[in-house]
């Protein structure tokens, strides 16, 4: 089996944060269901959502000093990781049909990426 990870993204344009607190909650509640049933099955391995990107700190120690902390996320950008699973899933195709459950639950785009193998 090959582990996964499936990554919520949230956009400004596309797929934005819901500032509405009851379709916040529906989507908590749908992922919780989510959770529930991969852990039931087996699949889960870990996962959780982000605080804001504003909450980010990038950290650069390849100067060969001190490491140089800026305060926000890597990359200025409208697209930014929300949150993740990892999933260990026997394929590919496993793995894309968990992510459309995943995206409906969270309702937002979800990107699905092997694990490299040891």
């Amino acid at each position: 089996m090959t582990q996964y990870l499936l990554s919520v993204w949230h956009s400004d344009v596309k797929n934005p944060i819901p500032q509405d607190p009851a379709v916040m909650q529906k989507a908590f509640k749908q992922v919780d269901a989510l959770n529930t049933e991969l852990m039931e099955k087996g699949l889960w391995v870990f996962g959780g959502g982000l605080h804001e990107p504003s909450s980010a700190t990038v950290v650069d120690a390849t100067g060969g000093g001190d490491p140089i902390m800026t305060d926000g996320p890597f990359a200025e950008s409208k697209e930014q990781i929300g949150g993740f699973w990892i999933l260990e899933l026997p394929d590919l195709d496993a793995a894309l049909a968990w992510a459309a459950k995943a995206s409906t639950a969270c309702m937002g785009s979800v990107e699905v990426r092997p694990f490299q193998s040891e």
